[in-house]
């Protein structure tokens, strides 16, 4: 008889459902994965050592580019394990907008998701579906801080400038006439809460519309049904969180079990699966659309009947207003001061986490009293997911690979700090 040995297979790194650098070293016997092995290493950028050598203030875009899908929920751990180490008090209406743009920002993240995760499964529609609703949000991460992607908007003790009363238009053109052109800004004549409004009364109906395309759909389902299927003992064993624990059956999200900013105030539920497989991650995701267009909603109530301060007073750890700044000498400065030398952190420690669209996202901070932190360890949710591959995808064939990459929402700039 001849010798059957199990064939190794390479599975990108540049695979397009890889979702970044992935590398995964498949051993197969026949078609069935026995083993996989995730390689990474290939995009590293050391955020956690370069932090190091950095002012607090100026790591703040560093988070951006963590996970480069869920920007400002990055920056928002980080900003709260500073204010926890100052002792900082963040002004309320700061508290709503960071709440808002947080589930803006878990919207975003979620489309890209389900339109990577429908594409790799072979459904081409979706993707275009879902990156027609990005590119409304993206404006509104424009509006409020100048960038479509890399935000930095929140800052220790509140946020950047308060939300602009006017929505960027667009103009006439060679391709759009005037005609036209007054057709794309019909819901840009108001002020940029309005423009958020507008967007949640019509989003719903997208989110009809995606589960038009998939949720019966019967290629969607057999490929997604009994797949990667993780026990709620399992899923907390590998420090699942997120959707991905949510999807085993266990009811843990932040947001309610351990309340930070104003989560308390709002009302929304937390969707749960049964089975723990593909298709249970992707329903889970889905209702957390329904539910983050809810918080967004009653964020936008609060703050059109609430003005006041956006950031903290302090003007050693904020920047004055830039009319003081140029008319006061002690503003200049404390302005000057803040942007050379930035702020000093009293010594300790502290470790701040936020419910980020993709699990718990934490940040654990060390001070020693200097300018810059003395040590900075990100806990980011993709990793044990990542971690856990080998075994979700054992005894299934390659092409389940996809899938279950795809459930996992992995992004490698998290995972590959």
């Amino acid at each position: 008889m001849a010798e059957i040995r199990n064939y190794t297979m390479n599975f990108g790194p540049q695979h397009p459902a890889a979702h970044g650098v992935l590398r995964l070293v498949l051993e197969l016997d026949g078609e069935v994965i026995q083993r996989a092995d995730p390689h990474i290493g290939l995009l590293h950028r050391a955020t956690e050592k370069l932090a190091e050598y950095k002012t607090y203030i100026q790591s703040v875009p560093y988070m951006d580019r963590l996970d480069y899908v869920s920007m400002m929920c990055n920056e928002h751990a980080y900003v709260m394990a500073i204010e926890k180490l100052l002792q900082l008090e963040v002004p309320l209406r700061a508290q709503y907008i960071r709440v808002m743009f947080d589930e803006i920002t878990r919207v975003l993240n979620h489309l890209l998701w389900l339109g990577a995760h429908a594409l790799d499964v072979g459904a081409m529609t979706v993707f275009l579906y879902a990156f027609r609703d990005r590119e409304d949000l993206m404006d509104c991460y424009e509006a409020v801080s100048g960038a479509r992607m890399h935000a930095a908007y929140y800052r220790p003790g509140g946020v950047y400038r308060d939300l602009p009363e006017s929505m960027p238009q667009y103009q006439a053109s060679k391709i759009h006439d005037e005609k036209s052109t007054g057709l794309r800004n019909e819901n840009r004549g108001g002020s940029l809460l309005d423009f958020i409004e507008d967007f949640t009364n019509r989003f719903p109906v997208y989110v009809d519309e995606y589960e038009t395309l998939l949720t019966d759909n019967r290629i969607w389902k057999q490929r997604l049904v009994g797949i990667g299927v993780v026990s709620p003992e399992r899923a907390k064993a590998l420090g699942f969180t997120g959707p991905m624990l949510r999807g085993s059956g266990v009811e843990w999200d932040l947001r309610k079990k351990q309340p930070y900013e104003i989560y308390d105030r709002v009302d929304f539920d937390i969707p749960v699966g049964v089975n723990g497989d593909c298709y249970d991650r992707y329903l889970v995701r889905i209702e957390e659309f329904r539910q983050s267009n809810r918080i967004i909603k009653q964020c936008i109530e609060w703050l059109r009947k609430n003005p006041g301060p956006v950031i903290t007073d302090n003007h050693k750890i904020a920047p004055p207003a830039r009319v003081d700044m140029k008319q006061n000498m002690e503003e200049l400065i404390h302005h000057f001061k803040l942007f050379t030398e930035g702020f000093h952190v009293p010594p300790g420690e502290a470790y701040a986490a936020v419910e980020h669209p993709k699990g718990e996202f934490g940040i654990y901070l060390v001070s020693d009293g200097a300018n810059m932190p003395y040590r900075l360890k990100i806990r980011a949710p993709g990793f044990p997911h990542l971690a856990a591959l080998d075994e979700m995808s054992r005894g299934h064939m390659i092409a389940d690979v996809v899938a279950i990459i795809g459930t996992q929402d992995i992004v490698f700039g998290e995972i590959d700090r």
